[in-house]
């Protein structure tokens, strides 16, 4: 049935954004009986990353900073997950409660927290009047946003569904996060702040998902290092690519197949290196990785990518925008984009031209090779990386998360 039914949005828009519609008012009725006797509570503040599915990002640095914080001694803090039974150990913070996502006592913690911390849109819920609502997003963007968008070729929304849906977070938010003048400006024109009269509503003090990558210490790296069962002595390569906008399937969502050749690369690098696969949030992988076990080790369902990127030798990504934060590691990157002329002018375009990428753009699996050969042994940071680096991570320094607590919950800028 649910097959069916994403089969027959995925053809008629009229029909799509009908049941859109008729979703949320529900959830929106719901909402206000399940909370009718539900107080805001000026000391309590939700967190929430990925709508649930994980405890990382900007929201757990930024709820790690708090409990650093004298300031927060007396506040209460509640995770929004989609299994909370994996995350109890975030109770033993104190004041910490977690609530699954979706249910009543998610509803009641809207409505009773002051503030919402997320870095997803929240699409269905209406923030009250004397609520405040972060948006901490995920990421510096490479692929046009919202407003931004004037061609794609998604599966389940057209270029008007992403204005609308970017117009009404942005009328939602109190504030954006931004870790440049770069992402300010895109996120001002993605989310129509302009015309909204909301431009002064973004916060550019780094990015504080990015705080870990100048703050974590050598045993942690060797402990996550044992926690994955890597090899002493070998080098780690992470691979994260993005999801395609055309790529949905009905009743599984957005998927994705690895298209490099884990054969070659295994006879090529497996004595030196292994490999970490990291899909987006957004895909369901349908690869079997049992065939390279003990080269490609599939990391999908890590929770914090940040982990990820401090053991890691070398990142090979896509269109994906893991590769801003990567440069504050100054670490060699690989772009393999095997459908670079199927992307572009067909399912997203860029905010900029990918000449100012800070490593090799390669299409073929033999490119590949000889980039991932060429980033183990001889790497250094050239002056196009550099630039790079200053120009999309300017205010990154370990100290973010402090600089946005200070602005939002003590009146103080800095």
């Amino acid at each position: 049935m649910k097959r069916v039914y994403y089969s027959a949005i995925k053809k008629f828009g009229l029909l799509r954004r009908l049941s859109r519609l008729l979703y949320t008012f529900f959830v929106r009725i719901n909402y206000k009986v399940n909370t009718a006797r539900v107080k805001t509570d000026d000391k309590t503040i939700l967190f929430g990353a990925f709508n649930g599915k994980s405890y990382c990002d900007s929201p757990k640095q930024i709820f790690l900073a708090m409990q650093r914080d004298d300031f927060f001694k007396e506040y209460k803090f509640i995770w929004v997950m989609d299994h909370p039974e994996k995350y109890k150990y975030l109770m033993d913070f104190p004041h910490t409660a977690i609530v699954k996502n979706g249910s009543v006592e998610y509803e009641r913690a809207l409505k009773k927290s002051r503030y919402w911390i997320t870095n997803f849109r929240v699409d269905y819920y209406l923030p009250g009047e004397n609520q405040c609502y972060i948006q901490c997003w995920h990421g510096t963007p490479l692929k046009k946003l919202g407003y931004d968008i004037d061609y794609c070729n998604n599966s389940l929304n057209s270029v008007e569904e992403f204005r609308e849906k970017y117009l009404i977070d942005g009328k939602k938010f109190t504030y954006i996060l931004s870790p440049s003048p770069f992402t300010t400006e895109k996120f001002t024109s993605a989310f129509n702040l302009k015309a909204l009269g909301k431009e002064n509503a973004v916060i550019e003090q780094g990015y504080p998902r990015n705080d870990y990558l100048y703050n974590y210490t050598q045993q942690q790296v060797q402990a996550l290092r044992q926690s994955l069962k890597i090899p002493v002595g070998k080098k780690v390569i992470l691979y994260a690519p993005t999801w395609r906008d055309n790529s949905h399937e009905s009743g599984i969502g957005y998927s994705f197949k690895p298209q490099a050749d884990f054969d070659m690369l295994r006879k090529r690098f497996g004595e030196q290196a292994v490999i970490l696969f990291r899909a987006h949030y957004f895909i369901a992988s349908r690869f079997n990785f049992d065939k390279y076990s003990e080269f490609v080790y599939n990391v999908s369902d890590f929770d914090d990518i940040a982990e990820l990127y401090v053991i890691s030798d070398v990142l090979i990504t896509d269109y994906s925008s893991v590769f801003f934060d990567y440069a504050n590691l100054t670490r060699p990157m690989i772009f393999y984009m095997y459908d670079l002329d199927e992307y572009v002018g067909q399912i997203r375009d860029f905010y900029f031209p990918l000449s100012e990428l800070p490593g090799d753009i390669v299409k073929t699996d033999d490119e590949l090779a000889a980039s991932i050969k060429r980033a183990l042994d001889d790497f250094v940071p050239d002056e196009r990386y550099m630039r790079f680096k200053g120009k999309f991570n300017p205010h990154d320094d370990g100290g973010s998360s402090a600089r946005v607590i200070d602005r939002i919950f003590k009146g103080e800028e800095k």
